[in-house]
């Protein structure tokens, strides 16, 4: 796991390139969904949402290809109100489409490939730092 820089606002990016699926609200949790470093399911009363690596999506499923995935580098508390949405609205007043997974531990943003290095940039500006 990366260490936070000083001031708490650094950011990794996930190697594999990830697919965002939609599903059935009723169809069964796919065994290609679970695979890889980082997969993420959500089950609403509309759809099953499967984030998965790209290349374990068949191609007669519903999806987007051609995301990246910066995990907050943090287990940070709960109570730390503001992280998602001081990464988040940089990339959204620079018109970087954005997805968001949150978990117990860490949130992660999804952004789109050809626009990782622009977002990259506004994170910078921003104060944030990518670990390498």
């Amino acid at each position: 796991m990366c260490q936070m820089d000083a001031s708490g606002r650094s950011y990794s990016l996930l190697q594999d390139t990830f697919a965002i699926c939609r599903m059935d609200k009723n169809a069964s949790l796919p065994d290609w969904a679970v695979g890889g470093e980082f997969w993420s399911v959500s089950r609403t009363q509309d759809e099953l949402s499967v984030v998965c690596p790209q290349g374990s999506v068949p191609a007669d499923v519903d999806h987007e290809a051609g995301w990246k995935c910066l995990k907050v580098d943090s287990p940070f508390e709960f109570d730390l109100a503001g992280m998602i949405s001081s990464m988040a609205a940089p990339l959204a007043e620079a018109d970087v489409e954005l997805f968001v997974v949150a978990t117990q531990d860490s949130d992660y943003l999804m952004v789109r490939e050809s626009e990782l290095e622009r977002a990259a940039g506004e994170l910078a500006r921003a104060g944030f730092s990518l670990d390498p």
